[in-house]
């Protein structure tokens, strides 16, 4: 399945659902399925992709999908950050990340801990644009067969300027 908005792509395999959308209200607002967030903020894209059925709400790193994923299951995020982030130091790893060793995920680097699950995140630049890759997996003990399938799904994803 192909996805395409906001100048990023993908080929989604078989299973795997997802989606690239952009705030229209500030996180936290009434009826928000995010908690954070200050009015009059100025948005960027956010991609959620996941061999399991996404919630319709969902938090930018996937607070409300991590919630009912299974062992079998992945979520990777992709979180943009305005123009001002390029060029600082945490984004100074230059390109899409297209490998995640499974050995790198751990419980320890979730957003918010779920019992069995494991994450792994990376902050970069592509095309001028400064990002977060987020990934969970539904199991930390199957990483080694989790982990390439995140990886097969991040080769198929493009990043374009804007």
């Amino acid at each position: 399945m192909k996805l395409a908005a906001h100048d990023i792509e993908t080929d989604l395999p078989p299973g795997w659902e997802g989606r690239i959308t952009r705030r229209t209200e500030p996180a936290g607002a009434p009826g928000s399925a995010t908690t954070r967030g200050t009015p009059g903020e100025h948005t960027h894209p956010v991609v959620h992709l996941a061999n399991f059925s996404l919630p319709e709400r969902r938090g930018d790193y996937g607070s409300g999908a991590v919630d009912v994923m299974g062992a079998g299951h992945i979520l990777i995020v992709l979180f943009e950050f305005g123009p001002e982030a390029v060029g600082q130091p945490l984004f100074a790893r230059q390109g899409l990340p297209r490998f995640l060793a499974p050995s790198r995920f751990s419980p320890n680097a979730l957003q918010r801990t779920r019992p069995g699950q494991a994450g792994r995140q990376i902050f970069f630049t592509e095309q001028g644009r400064a990002f977060s890759l987020y990934v969970v997996l539904g199991s930390h003990k199957a990483a080694r067969s989790l982990a390439p399938r995140a990886n097969a799904v991040l080769r198929a994803t493009t990043i374009g300027p804007r």
